[in-house]
């Protein structure tokens, strides 16, 4: 019996691994996109960097602070995986600063930064980031003391996000099933309960490969998207949400006192207070050789992208991005003492690393909401999914569908 309730079990996963595989990602709609991405279209395509998630899913119907409904989670990256303890040269910047990167202080001061990229919701960076202490003194990596970077965006129209339910064992979940590879996308991890341009949205990742003084370097991006208005929503250059300004609207299925709450069963939400009201978390990866400053003007090119979709960084946006390079590993290795050698690229090549950057942006954030599925949370509220087909039919109707 117990073997075959484990062979079942491992049919179960099998299926649903397969199907993850296949669920279709933005070129398969005909999005057309910029750019030659990598073999997984990830940030993972930059050798060394892992992903993971915890996702937490619990409860339904109206909100009972401290029980639920659970909509929440958490999303680790690391630069150079599990097993190092080398730090990476970064660095960081913000479109608008309505939000939270912790670790921003001590990298704009050393240029580098030791440890994982952690994304979560708004209430719980300090759980995550005291977990990810912990991470880094158990495994007795380099320093004295740890300042992680924990960055987060607000989901608490879907989950309650006030009943901190982040525990430090879900960051240590995230850290301890980081890969490489295929990396999952959608409501996931700290992307579990984020809504995009009033539609649902998560984690999305994409890459470009560039060339560089005849040799081959990779830019990925990780995007936690939970910004933007529809109305101004603009994917592949057709307005999608014009088009889908009247439908398809957040709505609830419980009348109650709360603004976002309305009269009638599953009525579309007069009052949308995310909407545009909203943040993006941008992580930057590559493993060309690029200096502090470097990272520092390739962390703002986000905001093209941002602009390029047709949002505009509201006045209580977190729009908050970091980049890091892998590269300069044993110049990095902080016990190696006296004079270290440091390659970079040249600033007249560094164009490229900014095309690649906005481009990889861009197709990560179209890629966390055709991720996305529809999803119902706290007191009953429902946000959709971007529906495949008719974005198909936008795109189309604007003759902006990707040419095979």
């Amino acid at each position: 019996m117990n073997i075959l309730r484990l062979t079942a079990a491992l049919a179960i996963g099998l299926a649903a691994s397969a199907a993850a595989a296949q669920a279709p990602r933005a070129r398969d709609l005909g999005v057309p996109f910029h750019g030659d991405p990598g073999p997984f279209n990830a940030i993972t395509d930059v050798p060394g960097v892992e992903v993971g998630h915890s996702t937490i899913i619990q409860g339904d119907g109206e909100l009972k602070r401290g029980d639920g409904p659970v909509r929440t989670g958490v999303t680790a990256i690391l630069p150079r995986g599990k097993d190092s303890a080398v730090p990476v040269f970064g660095g960081w910047a913000t479109a608008n600063a309505a939000g939270e990167m912790t670790g921003t202080t001590w990298l704009e001061e050393r240029g580098s930064f030791d440890g994982p990229v952690m994304i979560t919701n708004t209430h719980s960076v300090g759980v995550v980031r005291d977990a990810a202490v912990k991470w880094l003194v158990d495994k007795k990596a380099c320093c004295l003391f740890f300042t992680p970077v924990v960055a987060e965006t607000w989901d608490g129209y879907l989950n309650d996000v006030d009943g901190f339910h982040v525990k430090p064992e879900h960051a240590t979940e995230a850290l301890a099933t980081a890969r490489s590879g295929r990396v999952t996308e959608g409501n996931v991890g700290g992307g579990t309960g984020m809504v995009c341009a009033g539609f649902k949205g998560g984690i999305g990742t994409s890459s470009r490969k560039v060339e560089i003084g005849g040799k081959s370097y990779t830019v990925g991006v990780l995007v936690q998207c939970n910004y933007g208005s529809r109305q101004l929503l603009r994917i592949g250059g057709a307005p999608v949400g014009q088009d889908l300004a009247t439908r398809y609207l957040p709505c609830s299925d419980l009348p109650g006192a709360a603004p976002y709450k309305p009269a009638r069963k599953c009525e579309p939400i007069s009052r949308q207070p995310y909407e545009p009201e909203g943040s993006i978390i941008v992580v930057i990866a590559t493993d060309a050789p690029l200096l502090p400053h470097q990272l520092k003007r390739v962390a703002k090119r986000p905001t093209q992208a941002i602009g390029r979709m047709g949002d505009i960084s509201h006045n209580l946006s977190g729009d908050i991005f970091i980049a890091f390079s892998t590269a300069n590993a044993e110049a990095l290795n902080e016990s190696a003492p006296g004079v270290q050698a440091i390659s970079a690229i040249s600033n007249s090549e560094i164009t490229k690393i900014f095309e690649a950057a906005v481009d990889a942006t861009e197709e990560a954030i179209v890629n966390s909401m055709i991720a996305a599925k529809t999803m119902t949370g706290r007191d009953g509220v429902t946000v959709y999914a971007l529906p495949h087909d008719e974005l198909r039919t936008i795109l189309a109707k604007y003759g902006r569908t990707a040419k095979k």
